[in-house]
């Protein structure tokens, strides 16, 4: 049974920070996971960053004004330098926010999934690698708490204090299933695509379906849940709370479909709180009725927007691609994102090559899948070609 790290090191401070960059500094192998208080704040802030290795655990404090992520670049960026994550997605845009890249990624979440095994979270990891139960009830907890209260604290460092050797042996796994290029390629391109996390609610699209609504049904709920949308980006911020706590996506869907107009109707909706029926419920009648009398005097706007070209042979390339998929991943017994991640689906459906060559270009795609199924896949796609190529 492998030994671990005990205790952990807080560090708040710049002495504290160098101090241990050193100690980091000498190991080949990081454990990294973060916190934040995006239960709790209307922008969720970095509250601390956790780094591992094999016999040290330290805790960055990073709401203390001393203690800069930046400072960990030259050892996040070392490609050299292995860095386990477990899910790390959402890290790295954290991460990405603070002006740290990462390079040497291994994701044991991603890797678990793409060997297929049926429990994939950390918890699950380390009860059946290990024998540890790591508890979970400060999941949805508040970080930005000061000081940590003692259970939070020693959550957080369990996050790390394991996971340099589960790490170790899901790249294990992974190159007994022969899959562990096909991992690292994954990692490769989430480190590559991290970006800074958008601003708060920027990129909100709302979930209507056309489907039973008249031109002007979904152009007057849409406009509705963009109203609603920008509602609660002003109430959100102004209260320091998430903007789902004042009104989830499902509660907008809802609230456009329905279009309710008394507060006991509004009471009723999916998701909506009672709280904010009585605090803001006269704003949302009254956005619902304005947008209606728009809808009646005809003066919303109607789905105009501009449409390209339609590819036809589109969808014939992705039915063909995924019945490939699904042959090659039971010819290898693996699973199907093994050959062919969904980035890779959508860039030969959007550009099937015309030879190998051109696919040796496609970023992430490996010389393993060249090898494997270069020839076949030129093939496969012959027969579709994009519109006027």
């Amino acid at each position: 049974m492998p030994t671990f790290p005990q205790g952990a090191v807080d560090v708040v401070d710049r002495a504290g920070e160098e101090a241990a960059t050193r100690v980091l500094e000498a190991s080949p192998e990081l454990a990294v996971d973060l916190e934040a208080d995006a239960m709790h704040a209307f922008r969720a802030r970095l509250c601390f960053l956790q780094l591992g290795t094999d016999t040290d655990i330290f805790l960055f404090d990073t709401l203390q004004p001393g203690v800069d992520p930046r400072l960990l670049s030259p050892v996040m960026e070392d490609p050299g330098r292995t860095k386990y994550f477990h899910a790390a997605q959402g890290d790295l845009q954290f991460l990405a926010e603070a002006g740290v890249r990462v390079r040497g990624l291994f994701d044991t979440h991603r890797a678990v999934t793409l060997l297929g095994w049926p429990k994939v979270g950390l918890a699950d990891l380390a009860r059946e690698r290990l024998g540890v139960e790591l508890p979970k009830e400060h999941q949805q907890s508040d970080f930005s708490l000061r000081p940590l209260p003692p259970g939070m604290r020693d959550y957080i460092a369990n996050d790390v204090r394991y996971l340099c050797e589960l790490g170790r042996q899901v790249r294990g796994a992974c190159r007994e299933a022969d899959i562990l290029e096909e991992v690292l390629l994954d990692c490769e391109r989430m480190c590559a695509e991290a970006e800074a996390r958008p601003e708060t609610g920027a990129e909100y699209k709302p979930k209507l379906s056309k489907s039973g609504l008249s031109p002007v049904q979904y152009a007057l709920a849409h406009a509705i849940a963009q109203g609603l949308h920008k509602l609660r980006l002003e109430w959100a911020e102004k209260d320091n709370v998430p903007m789902g706590r004042m009104l989830s996506n499902m509660a907008i869907t809802d609230l456009a479909l329905k279009q309710p107009d008394t507060h006991k109707d509004l009471a009723r909706a999916a998701g909506v709180r009672g709280a904010v029926v009585r605090a803001h419920g006269d704003a949302i009648l009254a956005l619902i009725r304005e947008q209606q009398q728009k809808a009646t005097r005809g003066e919303l706007d109607l789905d105009r927007e501009p449409k390209g070209p339609r590819d036809p042979h589109r969808r014939k390339r992705e039915d063909a691609l995924k019945a490939f998929r699904v042959e090659q991943a039971t010819l290898r017994k693996v699973t199907p994102s093994v050959v062919l991640t969904n980035p890779l689906m959508d860039a030969l459906a959007s550009k099937p090559p015309a030879n190998v060559e051109e696919l040796l270009q496609l970023p992430y795609f490996g010389e393993k899948r060249i090898k494997l199924y270069g020839d076949k896949l030129v093939t496969l796609l012959k027969p579709f070609p994009v519109l006027g190529s």
